[in-house]
C-alpha cells in the first residue's frame, strides 16, 4: 500500500497485533514490487495485506512470491491490484469492502432525508434572505412521511441502504437485473424497471459499480423522468451518470443532486456544479474517513487471524462474481 494510507490504516496497536498472529516486519510498507527491498520480502511471502496505493499483483510480482497464498485488503474494491494472474494462481481474496460499505450507507440516508425535508434549499433561502418564511407555503411537498426512494443497484452499500430505509415511512424501490423480485421485497423493497425507478421516484441514489455496460447509465432520458424537484444522489462512481445531462437538469433548476463522486474526479475549477444552488458536491468522502479507518483495519485483523487458524474468510472476493462487484 502506499506510505500514507500505512501510516493512516495501520496504528501501531494494529501492528501490534499482526506481529503477534504473523512473521511479519511491521515497519515495512511496500508501494512497488520491483525494488530489491520488495524482491527480498516477497520470496518468502504467504500473504499480503493491501490497501490504497498497492501497485498491481501482476505475474512479475507473483514470480517474486512463489509462496504466496493469500491477499487480505483494507479497503474496498480489489480491481485496482488483484489481476487476472492471481486467480489463475488460485490466491484467497478477502475484501474490507463491506466495513466500507457502512459509512456511504449512513451519509447515503443522511442525504436522503435532508433531500426529502429540502434542507439544503431552506438553509441556502434562510442564509440569504433572513427573514421569517412561510416554509410549508415554499416547499408543501417537504418532508419524509410516505416519499419515494429509488435504490439503483443492491450491491454492499445499496442492501445496507435500503436496511436503514426500514426504520422510517418511505417507499422504497429497487432496480438491480441480477436481484429476483422474491429478493428484493425479501430485502425491503419493491422491485421495479429502470424507467419506473426514474418516474416514480422522489430521490434516486445510484451504487452501481463502474464497469462497461454502465458507463452513463444514467442517461439524459432516464434523468427526464424523475419529476421536477427531485434529487439525484451518487457516491457510486461519477461514469455513472451522464454528467453533461445531470449539469443541465440541475443548471435549468428542474432537479436537485448530491455528487459525492463526479466525472472527473475533481471537477474542473469553472464547473458550473459547485455554485449551482441544487447542487452539493462532496470531494468523494462517504466512504471511510478518519476514525472510520479502524473498522476497515478491524475487519482485515480477523480475516488475517482467520487464515492464520485454518479458518475460511468472512468476505471472500471470487473471481466468479467480479462481473458485478465494484
Amino acid at each position: 500500500m502506499a506510505h500514507r494510507t500505512a501510516q493512516q490504516v495501520l496504528a501501531p496497536d494494529v501492528r501490534a497485533r499482526l506481529a503477534d498472529l504473523t512473521d511479519i516486519d511491521p515497519h515495512l510498507v511496500l508501494d512497488d514490487f520491483t525494488t530489491p527491498t520488495a524482491h527480498r520480502a516477497l520470496a518468502d511471502a504467504e500473504l499480503l495485506i493491501t490497501g490504497w496505493g498497492c501497485p498491481p499483483v501482476d505475474a512479475a510480482a507473483l514470480d517474486a512470491a512463489p509462496r504466496l497464498r493469500a491477499v487480505v485488503h483494507t479497503a474496498g474494491t480489489v480491481r485496482h491490484h488483484i489481476t487476472p494472474a492471481c486467480w489463475e494462481r488460485g490466491l484467497m481474496v478477502s475484501s474490507a469492502a463491506a466495513a466500507n460499505a457502512v459509512p456511504v450507507a449512513e451519509y447515503t440516508l443522511a442525504m436522503i432525508l435532508l433531500a426529502n425535508k429540502r434542507v439544503l434549499d431552506t438553509a441556502r433561502v434562510y442564509r440569504a434572505e433572513r427573514r421569517r418564511i412561510d416554509w410549508n407555503e415554499r416547499h408543501p411537498d417537504a418532508g419524509n412521511y410516505r416519499r419515494t426512494v429509488g435504490i439503483l443497484s443492491a450491491s454492499i452499500i445499496g442492501r445496507r441502504v435500503i436496511d436503514l430505509l426500514r426504520h422510517h415511512e418511505l417507499n422504497v424501490l429497487l432496480h438491480d437485473p441480477y436481484v429476483s423480485d422474491t429478493e428484493a421485497r425479501e430485502l425491503g423493497a419493491e422491485p421495479v424497471g429502470l424507467p419506473e425507478l426514474f418516474a416514480d421516484s422522489d430521490v434516486v441514489s445510484v451504487h452501481t459499480p463502474l464497469l462497461p455496460e454502465t458507463r452513463g447509465l444514467v442517461s439524459r432520458e432516464l434523468l427526464a423522468k424523475l419529476r421536477t424537484g427531485g434529487t439525484l444522489i451518487n457516491t457510486a462512481r461519477g461514469a455513472v451518470v451522464d454528467q453533461r445531462a445531470l449539469t443541465d437538469e440541475v443548471v435549468s433548476g428542474r432537479l436537485n443532486a448530491i455528487l459525492d463522486v463526479t466525472e472527473p474526479e475533481v471537477l474542473p475549477a469553472d464547473s458550473p456544479l459547485f455554485d449551482c444552488p441544487g447542487v452539493l458536491v462532496t470531494p468523494h468522502i462517504a466512504g471511510s474517513k478518519g476514525g472510520e479507518l479502524r473498522r476497515l483495519t478491524d475487519l482485515a485483523l480477523t480475516e488475517v487471524e482467520s487464515y492464520v487458524r485454518g479458518r475460511p474468510f468472512a468476505h471472500p472476493v471470487r473471481p466468479e462474481n467480479l462481473a458485478r462487484l465494484a
